[in-house]
């Protein structure tokens, strides 16, 4: 209509003026262009205009984009469009139907859309189409050649709940399967359109996975990390969207199973084989001429000794069958300590016809560190740093689900995962050599303890556990009392001296100070219990005769401390033990860094590099209590880190490759400097404890209390 009342206004214009405007006549000269259509959709689909419809799970918006070629602006008025939307089908009786909307009309370029009734039927393929008009013309519909109509059917229905099953894992069956073995959970819908399964174990992974044809079951591998009641959460998906309602699988894994293959290697001195332990191969392993039983054991780990080889042709042990099948899942490890680094030797190995299944070994190269190694087939994993004389919990590991192979050293991965292929041998299993092209080679020269073997996956935990060695209580001084200028440990070991300018702050006796008038009004308390150790920072300190840890060996220290504000005005040292010419150790606060530091260096050297860690934190802790310090050298791990009230962080980390045995008394309260001692804590004190080994991190929060930490 705009259209006409403009060239109509057009023409009266002229006719009044007399005269006839040209571009007007040249305009009603021309011949009206049609509109067209594009970008159509059927949101929340698309236009499926082949032999597949779009299916939806709603009642789909109907879109189309309307253009009007530039040449139809004649005159300055922008046309207006409309869209005729047109859909149709066939009824139950083959019947076709249609239905078709018009909308109102707008400016050319714009999005046109209608939302479709609720009425229209579902499972049903229905086709639609599109056309424009300017006012003058209609453009082709949509669906008219090189076009297509577009086609879509609704689906008003959700999918079936799936139903789960898994043979390995029976539902609510106490108990199946165990820790570490895998076991398949197909999943199947009763509906005929479900293309995905959406799947969660609770606390554990997700994912999806896709049937092999529409409608048909699909199947996972999980393996569970924990004993215990395990739900798996499982929805079907249809074509369309739609999610069918949850399916919760409940299953009760067993614990884990012993290993397949055990040697303890903690046979009488003199016995001429090692006694297997319960398990699948049970088959004692003959020892050469080169073992000696009874040897030492790594401190903290629940062993009581081990074998001892000397590195010679007759240093090995070994049994006529494999220790476990290396076709499957499997994992082998044991308990090491070189006597050595400079030369290749083998752990442990599997015979083959021509050569070695598997082998856990030590690495030297000519050219390069030495390393511990897992090698299954023709790869091979490296990783660690071994050091003569230093035990190392080695574990290799395949899983035949995932195809790759894992090293661990201590409880940590190391190396880079390989994909490898499984190797199955029926030969002899061997302590301390391996199969080469020439005969047995790399003797072990050193101790082998604990040889196991698994035909499961070992889980993270279980690495952890099987490395983890338990650290010894050295001392604790809680500094409730002080007899004759000594304060005692809490168990009745070694007594800290108290120098001139330290003593020991005791709660106050209860009272009411409204009573009592020399009760005060706000009393104040120890850092922790009865009674905390008071400093002046000139001369104050208390020490032992003797050293507290062994710090070329792996140690942790816990401590209270706690400096006024105003009393910070210079570094302070909390704890530190000496060698001949420097600290091995030093805690103190630094003002200047706004950080609890701990100092470390290299060697027994005057200006030896430092390894410095630090923790920003106020000098009297984040709430006026005094901060929970703890000090944990892993020499298992080659490092150290700086806890503050329980946490640590990247700062707070360091490699230190090789600490070295200091021989001075810890000191609390002051530190060596190059005049003497120094460095004088002006502040509060308490609850000082000291392990021979490397606390875990969660354990560390149990330090700074009275009671000592369960180290489980």
């Amino acid at each position: 209509m705009r259209k006409r009342r403009a060239l109509l206004g057009s023409c009266l214009a002229a006719l009044v003026a007399g005269t006839v405007v040209p571009s007007t006549a040249y305009a009603a000269e021309q011949p009206n262009l049609p509109p067209a259509v594009q970008d159509l959709q059927a949101q929340p689909g698309g236009c499926a205009s082949g032999n597949d419809p779009e299916y939806v799970r709603s009642f789909p918006v109907l879109k189309a984009r309307l253009t009007d070629p530039v040449e139809d602006d004649r005159i300055g008025y922008p046309e207006q469009l409309t869209a005729e939307f047109e859909i149709w089908w066939s009824d139950p009786d083959g019947i076709e139907q249609r239905r078709s909307w018009t909308t109102s009309p707008t400016y050319v370029d714009r999005v046109h859309s209608i939302t479709l009734p609720s009425d229209i039927p579902s499972e049903t393929v229905i086709s639609w189409h599109v056309r424009a008009n300017d006012g003058v013309a209609y453009s082709p519909w949509s669906s008219e050649a090189p076009g297509a109509a577009c086609r879509f059917v609704y689906d008003g229905e959700s999918p079936a709940a799936p139903v789960v099953s898994s043979p390995e894992y029976p539902a609510e069956t106490y108990w199946a399967g165990g820790v570490g073995i895998y076991g398949s959970f197909t999943m199947d819908s009763p509906s005929t359109d479900v293309v995905e399964y959406r799947y969660t174990f609770l606390g554990g992974p997700s994912g999806t996975v896709r049937p092999a044809e529409m409608g048909g079951p699909a199947t996972i591998r999980y393996v569970p990390l924990s004993r215990g009641p395990k739900t798996l959460s499982v929805q079907a998906l249809d074509r369309a969207g739609r999610m069918s309602m949850p399916t919760n699988y409940t299953f009760h894994p067993n614990a884990a199973s012993a290993p397949v293959s055990r040697w303890k290697l903690d046979d009488e001195a003199g016995s001429a084989t090692a006694a297997a332990e319960a398990g699948e191969a049970g088959e004692a392993a003959r020892a050469g001429r080169g073992v000696t039983f009874g040897g030492p054991a790594p401190s903290g780990a629940p062993l009581s000794s081990t074998a001892t080889l000397d590195g010679s042709r007759h240093a090995f042990l070994t049994t006529d069958s494999p220790a476990v099948d290396g076709g499957g899942t499997f994992a082998v490890g044991a308990w090491v300590r070189p006597a050595r680094d400079d030369r290749s030797m083998t752990v442990l190995s599997q015979d083959t016809a021509s050569g070695a299944a598997y082998a856990l070994a030590l690495e030297a190269p000519r050219e390069a560190s030495a390393s511990y190694s897992f090698t299954l087939g023709d790869k091979k994993i490296t990783g660690g740093t071994p050091e003569a004389g230093e035990w190392a919990y080695l574990l290799g590991l395949y899983d035949t689900e995932t195809g790759y192979a894992q090293l661990f050293v201590n409880g940590h991965e190391v190396g880079t995962k390989a994909e490898a292929a499984p190797v199955r041998a029926d030969g002899a299993f061997q302590i301390g050599r391996i199969l080469g092209p020439h005969g047995y080679r790399q003797r072990w020269h050193g101790e082998i303890g604990d040889v196991r073997a698994y035909d499961r996956l070992v889980v993270p935990s279980e690495v952890t556990d099987l490395a983890h060695r338990k650290p010894r209580l050295l001392g604790h001084w809680s500094f409730s009392t002080a007899d004759d200028g000594t304060t005692p440990e809490n168990a009745g070991g070694a007594s800290l001296r108290l120098a001139a300018g330290a003593s020991i702050y005791r709660a106050p006796d209860f009272c009411i100070p409204d009573v009592d008038p020399d009760c005060p009004t706000w009393p104040r308390y120890p850092l922790v219990g009865d009674g905390h150790l008071e400093l002046d920072g000139e001369s104050g300190h208390v020490a032992l005769d003797t050293p507290v840890v062994d710090t070329g060996d792996s140690f942790t220290l816990g401590v209270v401390a706690r400096i006024e504000q105003d009393d910070a005005t210079r570094p302070m040292t909390v704890l530190s033990q000496a060698g001949e010419h420097t600290d091995a150790f030093k805690l103190r606060y630094d003002p200047a860094q706004y950080a609890w530091q701990l100092i470390m260096p290299e060697r027994d050297e005057a200006g030896a590099p430092e390894t410095v860690v630090a923790q920003v934190e106020m000098p009297d802790g984040a709430n006026g209590d005094g901060t929970r310090l703890a000090v944990v050298y892993d020499d298992a791990t080659d490092t150290v880190k700086l806890f503050a009230d329980g946490y640590t962080n990247a700062d707070a980390t360091a490699h230190l490759r090789n600490g070295w045995t200091s021989s001075g008394p810890l000191q609390v309260g002051r530190a060596r400097t190059a005049d003497g001692w120094g460095e004088y804590l002006k502040g509060q004190v308490d609850e000082v404890q000291a392990y021979a080994g490397a606390l875990r991190d969660d354990d560390v929060l149990g330090l700074g209390w009275e009671t000592d930490p369960c180290l489980c």
